[in-house]
């Protein structure tokens, strides 16, 4: 229904645009359009003094052709003289009150009689047997026969339209009711197929962050578990005996899921924030010294300088460094400068086992766990993944490698804003 009121109000503003400019050209020509006067008064002279013959001949001669001129033309012809005095007349005799001037005639309406000046002084007037009029109405009719095939024409191409902004809609409807898989086709290189694809790039986006997040869900209430269960058991332990061992106990997984909780958020919040927070001026090296000494960690380097977002880049740092404690082995170093492309880097280096080649690349999933690790070793949680996210906000990426001595390497770049 909708499809159908959207093609009718298309093609019927075609249809009536092209009748409207019909109806336009046709008054314009009849006000300001060629008149018979115009056409007529552009008749090469020349050819009247070739049918007459030369003002030197006998009269019978100019009266013969003057008949001839009358019979071609259906109408009345008389020829005067330099002095205005007839030479010929045949037909009517023509006067030179007669003649049609300024758009008006006399006598017949629409048989004008018109005057021919010749270069030897003579003046032939003549009056049309055929009635001389503009041509208005046949213009309009012709014009309207033009629209109608126009508008013939434009019918499967306004339908094609329609059919393609019907396809978008119902598209966009079952993407709305839920159909979070539903995409439109994109067909041609014009305005709806640049709406088709934009749509599609807009719903790849929102089924990725839904799938990200439900996916973030599952992982963090399974994540969660365990220690809701160690904090269940040491309180019973504090009810039945309380000590500072299981004081220590229930403060550190306590600590734990106030962490895991702080990470899920950022998380989400990272996913539905724009491009870019409220930045200020830092120095990266310092906020690297910061982080570092909170671990025992060592951070060298040079000072550099960018604008970002503080708390993020504080908080990226800090995952790196905890993330290099607990899953490597000291000596753990954070070293800041500037990669070969100019850009701020942040390199975090440990001495551990390393990461396999093959996960790499997966240790930046959230709570990612490899293969057959017992869930006390605990897996990656969220730290990693949020060091990639807070690197692509600023501009930069992330990475882990291996190191040659041994250990792991994890290298974040900056834009250098």
């Amino acid at each position: 229904m909708i499809a159908a009121r959207l093609f009718w109000r298309i093609y019927l503003t075609l249809l009536g645009s092209l009748i409207v400019a019909a109806v336009l050209v046709a008054v314009l020509w009849s006000v300001v359009g060629e008149t018979p006067l115009d056409v007529w008064s552009r008749m090469p002279v020349r050819l009247l003094e070739a049918a007459l013959p030369p003002s030197e001949d006998p009269p019978g001669a100019t009266a013969a052709a003057a008949g001839r001129l009358a019979r071609a033309i259906e109408g009345d012809v008389t020829v005067l003289g330099p002095d205005g005095q007839p030479l010929a007349v045949a037909g009517r005799h023509l006067l030179r009150g007669d003649v049609f001037e300024d758009g008006a005639w006399h006598g017949e309406p629409g048989r004008h009689v018109w005057a021919f000046h010749l270069h030897d002084g003579r003046t032939v007037l003549a009056r049309f047997g055929v009635a001389l009029r503009r041509p208005g109405w046949h213009v309009l009719l012709v014009l309207v026969l033009v629209a109608v095939a126009v508008g013939f024409a434009a019918l499967p191409i306004v339908a094609r339209l329609t059919h393609r902004l019907e396809r978008l809609r119902q598209g966009v409807e079952r993407f709305g009711g839920g159909d979070l898989a539903a995409r439109v086709p994109v067909r041609g290189q014009d305005e709806i197929a640049a709406v088709a694809r934009s749509f599609n790039q807009a719903a790849d986006r929102i089924q990725a962050l839904l799938h990200a997040h439900r996916a973030l869900l599952a992982n963090a209430s399974h994540e969660l578990r365990s220690p809701l269960a160690r904090l269940s058991v040491a309180v019973e332990m504090w009810e039945q005996e309380p000590s500072s061992s299981v004081r220590v106990e229930i403060a550190r997984n306590l600590g734990e899921l106030d962490q895991l909780i702080d990470e899920i958020l950022l998380a989400s919040r990272l996913d539905q924030l724009g491009p870019g927070g409220a930045t200020e001026k830092l120095d990266l090296l310092a906020l690297a010294a910061e982080e570092a000494a909170r671990v025992g960690a060592a951070a060298e380097g040079e000072v550099v300088e960018l604008r970002g977002e503080p708390r993020l880049l504080r908080r990226m740092l800090r995952n790196l460094l905890e993330n290099a404690v607990k899953h490597g082995a000291p000596p753990v170093e954070v070293v800041v400068g500037r990669a070969p492309s100019g850009r701020p880097r942040i390199v975090v280096r440990d001495h551990g086992p390393g990461v396999p080649e093959g996960e790499r690349e997966r240790v930046f999933e959230p709570f990612y766990r490899p293969a057959g690790r017992a869930e006390a070793a605990g897996g990656w949680g969220l730290g990693l993944a949020l060091v990639r996210q807070i690197a692509e906000r600023h501009g930069g990426q992330a990475r882990c490698a291996a190191r040659p001595d041994g250990g792991s390497e994890f290298v974040v770049e900056l834009a250098d804003a």
